[in-house]
């Protein structure tokens, strides 16, 4: 898979994909936002992609929007029509958001593996995905408050649902950054580790866990993690409910329970 901006390697059933601005510190222009949108929905289709982890190349994981796409917003001004000028900056927002939201609703279980800065829209990406690691150089960092904005892309909606709503608070009107330790005492990342190549090693050890696994019972599970974040106990038991009702009986069910019997690891079809 051949991306400008990207690079996305797939290996035992893992794809790693990277951002790949290294000079920018892999700020993400709009291009970029539009690869990463078409990388994320491609893999969820891929039957042999069962897990993906998102990773940054160079010295930093993400720095955000990158300053010239925001600059370029006063284009707008041009527009002398309130209704309409107002319109144009909602539609780009929605571009942006839509990028960052093919990750929550790629179908595999997305691993962000974050080493030095992760900032502005980075955090909004890494609250997209389904675990975060970080080494503990790693820094986080809402930037958008520096820059006179409301973190716009998924932040302030995500993370509350993460970690403390008086953390996010507090990250979200100072901008201040927080280190890879730190991240981990709050619940931000679920494991910091001293080194990058560690960090990429256990990263990847428990991304081939996880495409060990049946397929279905993994897409089955991170759909109905997200649903029941979104909705109450009693709706998401009702659609759990219906869930396996459709998808239980199942090729995957039937190996599992071989295998099991065999004594030998399941071999689930893609």
């Amino acid at each position: 898979m051949k991306y400008d901006f990207f690079r996305v390697e797939i290996e035992n059933k893992v794809a790693t994909v990277s951002f790949n601005r290294p000079e920018k510190s892999n700020a993400i222009h709009m291009p970029a936002w539009k690869e990463m949108k078409e990388i994320f929905n491609s893999l969820s289709e891929r039957a042999e992609v069962r897990a993906i982890v998102l990773a940054g190349a160079g010295k930093n994981f993400c720095a955000g929007i990158d300053l010239e796409l925001l600059m370029s917003v006063s284009q707008y001004q041009k527009i002398e029509c309130a209704g309409r000028r107002s319109e144009e900056i909602r539609r780009l927002v929605f571009t942006l958001q839509e990028a960052v939201n093919a990750i929550e609703k790629c179908k595999k279980p997305v691993l962000a593996a974050v080493h030095g800065g992760c900032i502005g829209g980075g955090v909004d990406i890494i609250a997209a995905c389904d675990m975060r690691y970080c080494s503990d150089d790693a820094y986080f960092t809402i930037k958008e408050i520096d820059l006179g904005m409301v973190a716009d892309l998924g932040t302030l909606q995500r993370l509350p649902k993460l970690i403390s709503p008086g953390m996010v608070s507090e990250m979200a009107y100072t901008g201040r950054k927080m280190d890879g330790k730190e991240a981990k005492e709050i619940g931000l990342v679920n494991q910091s580790y001293s080194s990058r190549d560690e960090m990429m090693e256990s990263t990847h050890k428990l991304a081939t866990t996880i495409a060990s696994k049946s397929p279905l019972s993994i897409r089955g599970t991170k759909e109905v993690l997200k649903y029941s974040r979104d909705h109450s106990v009693e709706d998401s038991l009702q659609y759990m409910a219906t869930w396996n009702a459709a998808m239980l009986l199942s090729d995957d069910l039937s190996e599992a329970f071989k295998a099991s019997m065999e004594k030998r690891a399941p071999n689930f079809k893609d």
